[in-house]
């Protein structure tokens, strides 16, 4: 891929005549259309650089003529910003062009709304429907690559923020979709300049390392290999040399904290040969030649990697002490590394197998989109596209010697599911090469494990959900407890939800709770609120995402609640009012011990938990407190108000769960708060409850607020409302 930025405005004609230099037969009676509707429906658009917009198309065209892409690619990438930023729209491309070209524009419009980098619904749906565009057809995310791609070289045109917004976005999806496509020099690029905008310090200085370490060793370590394979009797080896992308040392200085000169696949020379018996002969003779290093050797020919890379690595090291990769491949295997999946169109004739190869390899994507439909949070595909396209993977054995890959840091659970959901379900312990292991050991390149299983009605244990790696094995282990443990997970969904609502103190009366499930329930996608408990037990739905929307129906909840208790009140006597000295509107309490009353002498306490606690004067535990020189400070003067009698007469509606003893325990509260009752009746209601009216006299409205939460907290009572 060229990586110089284009200077001059890309024409039609530039288009052209790379279309014309490919040699490949296209259909340029179809292209020469699309540009003529791409151009006059973007018009006089123009890009922030200010260069015609029309260019972009044409730039993600040239970028696809590259990849060696077909007519109706090229015509898409003509036309996919047409449909999202004029007025022309699918339906007419549709029209004019039919429904191949019509489904790619479309794929790639959808994909354009698409934003990475903060996690929300919206977005991992758009992500989601770029997986299914995708699996429709895998030519969407290619054009989409591209576009990315010719975007990310001309970034620098857009303000500092949205460049590293896109930057991050391109290194978490774009990049790693990229890699599993097997598209290594749109992976490389799309890294190297995200990188620049995300680290422009640490991209220097790499860029800075390399260019004093020049060509000149590569292609004298180039000649001598040539001279070597010919006198062997090798003579039609090609034989090109790269430097590793900047990406790439950077990952190994920043965070695998090597020095640049630990780093051994700076520099690489690639052999390309005839055939596979070739490639194992060359090998030999290079370890001829070179001293190889010991763990450096990799096969990926007889292993390949998941996204069709094959090759033989080996890194030597030479007199001048310079280690070096040497990566010895076919030309099949050649173009199935640079081009990935657009090998499939660029050498159409050369692959074998047609739309089947095509299929194995996109086998993961249906994968991810299938284990997606267990979930009910559609954000759990971010995480898992992260986890699951990761670049690094390890491969392991089964005792059969099948090889199992898996992303770096999986565990022997993972590897257990990789083989059959039946295998992990049963799974009871594992053997790496033949020693018992914990199963939570991560695996190793190379390892030869034996699952341990035990009886079939065995099943996997919630907590492996929390040890897991991969998203295959996490909705497997989902899937066998929605199955087998339905009755089980709406039970605990409905307990770990109950708990939640108790942390955030959002309590729901008997009435309210029905109704405020089914909206939680249909907020989160449910059919029914069994259905959301089961899925929050089985880990479909998790607590933590939940939460958001728990507190907003709770908030919606409590607005359309009757408000707190304030009213118009009626002048009666009373005989409570009380005046602490040198205290103004304190709360007071009636000491049990002494029980003033209106007339008696008094003195205050002042307590460490409520207020001032009021005793009659000549009462036994003052006389005995004041003895104490520690306790004297805290006595203060008390007496009765003037207006003690003046007091105020309200009605409240209590509803309560009927039961024994209720009447009392409500008189015994009032009473404890010295509060005078002046009616009380009650009555049995419908479905074991009971109503009760209580008129009690109050001295003004904070006054009747704490009588009210009083009442509240009396066991069984569930609402108190001012009538």
């Amino acid at each position: 891929m060229e990586n110089s930025e284009v200077k001059m405005p890309i024409t039609y004609a530039d288009l052209k005549q790379d279309l014309l230099d490919s040699g490949r037969a296209y259909d340029f009676d179809m292209i020469d259309r699309a540009y003529a509707l791409a151009a006059k429906a973007h018009g006089n658009q123009r890009r922030r650089s200010g260069e015609p917009y029309i260019c972009h198309p044409l730039s993600v065209a040239q970028i696809l003529v590259e990849l060696g892409m077909d007519s109706e690619s090229i015509a898409a990438a003509l036309m996919h910003d047409v449909a999202e930023d004029t007025s022309v729209g699918v339906t007419e491309i549709r029209q004019k062009f039919g429904d191949e070209v019509a489904l790619l524009v479309d794929g790639v419009t959808k994909l354009t709304q698409i934003k990475f980098s903060n996690v929300e619904d919206r977005q991992a749906e758009n992500l989601r429907k770029m997986l299914l565009a995708m699996s429709q057809d895998v030519r969407v995310m290619i054009i989409k690559l591209c576009d990315r791609l010719h975007n990310m070289r001309t970034g620098d045109a857009w303000p500092e923020q949205k460049r590293r917004d896109k930057a991050l976005e391109t290194m978490e999806v774009y990049a790693p979709i990229a890699h599993r496509l097997g598209i290594s020099n749109i992976k490389e690029e799309l890294e190297d300049r995200s990188l620049h905008y995300l680290d422009p310090v640490g991209y220097e200085t790499i860029r800075d390392l390399l260019n004093k370490h020049g060509d000149e060793f590569l292609h004298k370590v180039c000649h001598t290999i040539s001279n070597h394979l010919s006198e062997n009797g090798i003579r039609k080896a090609t034989i090109r040399h790269r430097v590793k992308s900047i990406y790439g040392i950077y990952r190994k200085m920043y965070m695998q904290n090597k020095d640049f000169e630990e780093i051994y696949d700076i520099y690489a020379v690639r052999i390309i040969l005839g055939n596979v018996a070739e490639c194992y002969t060359a090998l030999g003779l290079i370890h001829d030649m070179y001293h190889p290093l010991p763990n450096r050797f990799k096969d990926y020919i007889s292993t390949p990697k998941p996204n069709g890379y094959q090759s033989l690595h080996t890194t030597v090291i030479g007199r001048e002490a310079i280690p070096f990769e040497v990566q010895i491949r076919t030309w099949d295997m050649d173009r199935m590394a640079e081009y990935g999946i657009a090998a499939h169109w660029k050498y159409k004739a050369g692959i074998t197998g047609g739309n089947d190869k095509l299929d194995e390899r996109l086998a993961w994507v249906r994968q991810l989109l299938e284990s997606q439909r267990s979930s009910a949070d559609a954000t759990d595909l971010l995480s898992d596209i992260k986890s699951d396209l990761l670049p690094e993977e390890v491969f392991a054995f089964t005792p059969r010697g099948d090889v199992i890959n898996l992303p770096a840091g999986a565990t022997a659970i993972d590897f257990a599911y990789a083989i059959h959901s039946a295998v992990g379900n049963r799974m009871i312990g594992a053997k790496v090469n033949n020693r018992i292991v914990p199963i939570d050991h991560k695996v190793q390149t190379g390892e030869i494990i034996e699952v341990i299983t035990g009886p079939e009605n065995r099943g996997p244990s919630r907590d492996w959900l929390n040890i897991v790696k991969t998203s295959e094995a996490k909705n497997k282990i989902r899937n066998w407890f929605k199955k087998e443990r339905r009755e089980e997970n709406i039970q605990e969904g409905r307990d770990a939800l109950e708990r939640e609502m108790r942390r955030n103190m959002m309590p729901l009366t008997d009435e309210q709770r029905p109704i405020f499930m089914e909206n939680l329930a249909r907020r989160n996608r449910c059919n029914s609120v069994d259905e959301m408990y089961a899925a929050i037990g089985y880990g479909g739905l998790l607590i933590s995402r939940l939460l958001p929307k728990l507190k907003e129906e709770y908030a919606k909840l409590k607005e359309n609640e009757p408000k707190p208790v304030t009213v118009e009140l009626k002048r009666v006597h009373s005989s409570d009012g009380v005046v602490v000295e040198g205290i103004d509107n304190c709360p007071i309490k009636f000491a049990k011990c002494c029980s003033p009353l209106p007339g008696d002498e008094i003195i205050g306490f002042v307590t460490r938990g409520f207020g001032v606690s009021i005793h009659k004067r000549d009462c036994t535990n003052v006389r005995e407190s004041l003895r104490h020189s520690e306790n004297a400070d805290r006595w203060v003067r008390a007496y009765w108000a003037e207006d003690s009698r003046e007091n105020y007469k309200a009605t409240l509606e209590l509803l309560c769960m009927d039961r024994a003893n209720l009447v009392s325990d409500i008189a015994l509260a009032l009473g404890d708060m010295r509060v005078p009752i002046y009616s009380l009746t009650a009555r049995s209601a419908e479905q074991g409850r009971a109503r009760m009216s209580v008129t009690v006299g109050i001295t003004n409205t904070e006054h009747l607020n704490s009588v009210v939460s009083r009442l509240k907290k009396v066991k069984d009572v569930v609402t108190v409302t001012r009538n």
